[in-house]
């Protein structure tokens, strides 16, 4: 009995890491691995993820195989006594602490450039868009025709974010209320939306589609259905779009006089044709 209590366990810490590594094997196949890549940065943060997994994906193959290994050769029905105490090696514990320190001052190292790329390296231009995390939905906020964010003709949208492709986009990321995580996993982005901070988020998209914006911060009861859309397209198309928008949004704006009228500035029928285009 105690013998197959021993395979079993031995087995078991074994069909971890051949059901791990099937695991990641077979997921592309079924679409179920990283969403496709869209941006001009993407390829390097997927490649410091697939090192990293690869790196510590032999260690932890190696660490399951040497625990499967003693499992299976020391159990108790092998023992010809009492288990004895046995202080160790300080050397070894010296070098298992200094490996994985040098691995992770080697990544540190190893993903500087990438991290510059995508963190600080801001390109110099005015924003794009200004991106408001909200509970429970994105709200977006355009330069008007004036080119200037903060000005009476800014373009103003929730949930529908639309940018060109080929070019610097540079995001300013607020929020309105709670800690929001803007997510955008096919260009690789995730940042978190900190309540009283203007922060810049900036990419390049590569390819045309439509994909989607999440919250990756759980941020109340409706972080769930707190999801949006951004649609890459070409300049012609970006600005067909905008100028769209721009008519629809005016269209819903009052006019001078129905304004006067609501403020009580205007008291007599003639002043409102004198104020008619």
């Amino acid at each position: 009995m105690k013998r197959f209590a021993a395979v079993f366990w031995s087995l078991l810490f074994l069909s971890v890491p051949v059901l791990g590594v099937a695991t990641f094997i077979v997921g592309p196949a079924y679409d179920i691995w990283l969403p496709r890549d869209v941006s001009e940065h993407g390829a390097a943060v997927d490649g410091l993820f697939y090192f990293i997994l690869a790196l510590t994906g032999v260690v932890f193959i190696a660490t399951e195989m040497v625990l499967f290994w003693f499992i299976w050769k020391y159990d108790e029905s092998k023992s010809n006594g009492p288990g004895r105490y046995v202080h160790g090696s300080h050397t070894l514990e010296v070098v298992w602490t200094i490996i994985p320190a040098a691995v992770l001052l080697f990544l540190a190292i190893y993903q500087m450039n990438t991290w510059a790329d995508v963190k600080m390296r801001r390109p110099n231009m005015t924003p794009t868009v200004e991106v408001v995390g909200r509970q429970f939905e994105w709200r977006l906020r355009y330069p008007g025709r004036d080119g200037m964010l903060g000005t009476p003709d800014d373009l103003h949208l929730v949930n529908d974010l639309h940018l060109p492709i080929d070019e610097d986009i540079l995001i300013q990321l607020k929020s309105m209320d709670v800690l929001h995580s803007f997510f955008l996993p096919n260009v690789r982005i995730k940042q978190d939306a900190v309540p009283g901070m203007k922060i810049p988020v900036w990419f390049k998209a590569r390819e045309e589609g439509v994909f989607d914006i999440v919250c990756a911060e759980l941020c109340g009861w409706g972080h769930y259905k707190m999801k949006g859309r951004v649609t890459f397209e070409p300049r012609e198309a970006f600005e067909r779009w905008l100028e769209r928008k721009y008519a629809e949004q005016e269209a819903t704006q009052p006019r001078d006089s129905e304004m006067a009228m609501a403020s009580g500035v205007v008291s007599h029928p003639t002043q409102i044709a004198k104020n008619q285009p």
